[in-house]
């Protein structure tokens, strides 16, 4: 849950940053989620913080940032591809 809150902030984020690959707030949020859930699974399956399903501080940091960079990755190739096909 924390990975995929953490994706949709990330997803806002990064469009914000982005300005070119935006693609208005639903849409961040649904990529960052999507991103953040696979970011944050990712992270657990490589043992990272002590997996995902831990409450423990290392494990929700690390479902924080996976969360935040997954949510943000998706929402480029989101807008990537978007703008790829506008042309």
């Amino acid at each position: 849950m924390i990975g995929l809150l953490s994706g949709a902030v990330g997803g806002n984020v990064a469009g914000g940053v982005l300005k070119n690959l935006n693609q208005g707030t639903l849409i961040n949020s649904i990529s960052g989620i999507v991103g953040g859930g696979i970011g944050a699974q990712v992270l657990g399956m490589l043992g990272a913080g002590g997996g995902a399903g831990g409450l423990d501080i290392a494990s929700i940091l690390t479902q924080v940032a996976g969360g935040g960079i997954g949510g943000g990755a998706v929402l480029a190739v989101v807008g990537v591809v978007k703008n790829m096909m506008a042309k």
